[in-house]
C-alpha cells in the first residue's frame, strides 16, 4: 500500500514539474526580506517614480527621483530626463529626452506619500516624441469640452509565463476548449486570479478609475474596465493601468501580454472595447446623435483602423477576422447588441433610445489617446477623409 501510494505520489510530482512555469528568477527573492526595508521610515522625503511611454508606443518605462515634501499637484513636479537612445527615442549622439509630469497618482508599491507620475516625452528642442499622442489628444479634447465626453475601455490582456506561454496551460497541449472560462470559477477555468485581485486593488489604491474585471473567453486571458473618465483622462488612467499590471505581474514573476492575438487558431483575441458618448447622447432622444455619429464613423473606416493598433492595423489585421466575436477588418458594421459588429449598440441604449455605443475595433495594444483622439475627431468635430486636420 505504502508503494502504491509513493508511486502515485511520484506521478503527481512528476506531473508538476514537467507543467511548471516559466518565471522570472526575481520572483524567487525573498518578498518578506524587502519588506523589512520597506517598513522603514523615510522621514520627510518622498519618492516619485516618473513612468513614460518608450519609442515602441507600447512599452512603458520607469525611474524614481526624491523630493523633499509630498507634491500635492502636478504643477509642483519637476520636469526630468532620460536617455532615449535606450529607450528607441533618440540617437545616442544627441539622447537627452525631457519628461514632462502630466498626471499624478498614489504609489500601490510604496504606498503614501509617494507617488506615480505619467509624463508626456518631449524631444531635444521640445517637440513631442513621435509617440507622445498625448499632446494632440488634450489639444482635440479640449476644443470639444463642452459636449463632455465620457469614454470607457475595456482591457483585455493574457498572463503568459516568461517564455510565452499561457499561463496554466499544459507545456506540451492545450487546455479544453473555450466555453467555461468566461467569467469562470475554479481552479479548472479561471488561471491567475491572485494577479487580478492584486492589480484592482492597486488600482483603487493608486486612484485608477477601474470599475470592474472578469475572466474572458480564452483561459489565462482576463479584462479589466477602466472609466468612465472624461477627455483626456481616458489615456492617463488606461496608461497607469497597465502600469501597474506590469508591475504586478513583475512581483508574481509573469508576464501580462497585450497582443491582440497571442495564440493563433480557434482561440479568442485580445481587445480593448472602447465605449463612448457625450452630454447629448446621454439625455433624452441622444440615441439620434448616437446614429449620426455612427453613421460618421461608418464613412471613415479605414482610418479609424490606422489608428486602432500602434502598428497601424497590421497587430489588428490578426484579431478581426470576423470570428471569435470580431468584425471583418475591411467592413463596417453596427447593430443593436451584436458582438460581431464593429459598432455595438447596447440593447439597453436601443430600449431606453439614449446612453453610449461601444467601438469594438481597438486591439489590446492600441494607445488609448490615438483610440479617443480619433473618435472625438470623426464624431464631434465631424471630420472627413483618410488624415487628421491640423488644427
Amino acid at each position: 500500500m505504502f508503494i502504491q501510494r509513493n508511486q502515485c505520489w511520484s506521478s503527481r510530482r512528476l506531473c508538476f514539474i514537467t507543467n511548471k512555469m516559466a518565471m522570472s528568477a526575481s520572483a524567487e527573492l525573498s518578498k518578506a526580506v524587502k519588506q523589512q526595508y520597506m517598513e522603514l521610515p523615510q522621514g520627510d522625503k518622498v519618492q516619485v517614480m516618473y513612468v513614460w511611454i518608450d519609442g515602441t508606443g507600447e512599452g512603458l518605462r520607469c525611474k524614481t527621483r526624491t523630493l523633499d515634501s509630498e507634491p500635492k499637484s502636478i504643477e509642483e513636479l519637476p520636469e526630468w530626463n532620460f536617455d532615449g537612445s535606450s529607450t528607441y527615442q533618440s540617437e545616442g549622439s544627441n539622447s537627452d529626452m525631457y519628461l514632462i509630469p502630466s498626471a499624478m497618482f498614489r504609489d500601490p508599491f510604496r504606498k503614501d506619500p509617494n507617488k506615480l507620475v505619467l509624463c508626456e516625452v518631449l524631444k531635444y528642442n521640445h517637440k513631442p516624441a513621435e509617440t507622445n499622442l498625448r499632446l494632440t489628444c488634450k489639444k482635440v479634447m479640449d476644443m470639444v469640452e463642452n459636449q463632455v465626453p465620457w469614454f470607457g475601455m475595456e482591457q483585455e490582456y493574457t498572463i503568459l509565463g516568461t517564455d510565452g506561454h499561457p499561463f496554466g496551460w499544459p507545456n506540451n497541449g492545450f487546455p479544453g476548449p473555450q466555453g467555461p472560462y468566461y467569467c469562470g470559477v475554479g481552479s479548472d477555468k479561471a488561471y491567475g486570479r491572485d494577479i487580478v485581485e492584486a492589480h484592482y486593488r492597486a488600482c483603487l489604491y493608486a486612484g485608477v478609475m477601474i470599475c470592474g474585471t472578469n475572466a474572458e473567453v480564452m483561459p489565462a486571458q482576463w479584462e479589466f474596465q477602466v472609466g468612465p473618465c472624461e477627455g483626456i483622462n481616458m489615456g492617463d488612467h488606461l496608461w497607469v493601468a497597465r502600469f501597474i499590471l506590469h508591475r504586478v505581474c513583475e512581483d508574481f514573476g509573469v508576464v501580462a501580454s497585450f497582443d491582440p492575438k497571442p495564440i493563433p487558431g480557434n482561440w479568442n483575441g485580445a481587445g480593448c472595447h472602447t465605449n463612448f458618448s457625450t452630454k447629448e447622447m446621454r439625455e433624452e432622444g441622444g440615441l439620434k446623435a448616437i446614429e449620426e455619429s455612427i453613421e460618421r464613423l461608418g464613412k471613415r473606416h479605414s482610418y479609424h483602423i490606422r489608428a486602432y493598433d500602434p502598428k497601424g492595423g497590421l497587430d489588428n489585421a490578426r484579431r478581426l477576422t470576423g470570428h471569435h466575436e470580431t468584425s471583418n477588418i475591411h467592413e463596417f458594421s453596427a447593430g443593436v447588441a451584436n458582438r460581431g459588429a464593429s459598432i455595438r449598440i447596447p440593447r439597453t441604449v436601443g430600449q431606453e433610445k439614449k446612453g453610449y455605443f461601444e467601438d469594438r475595433r481597438p486591439s489590446a495594444n492600441c494607445d488609448p489617446y490615438a483610440v479617443t483622439e480619433a473618435l472625438i475627431r470623426t464624431c464631434l468635430l465631424s471630420e472627413e477623409g483618410d488624415e487628421p486636420v491640423d488644427y
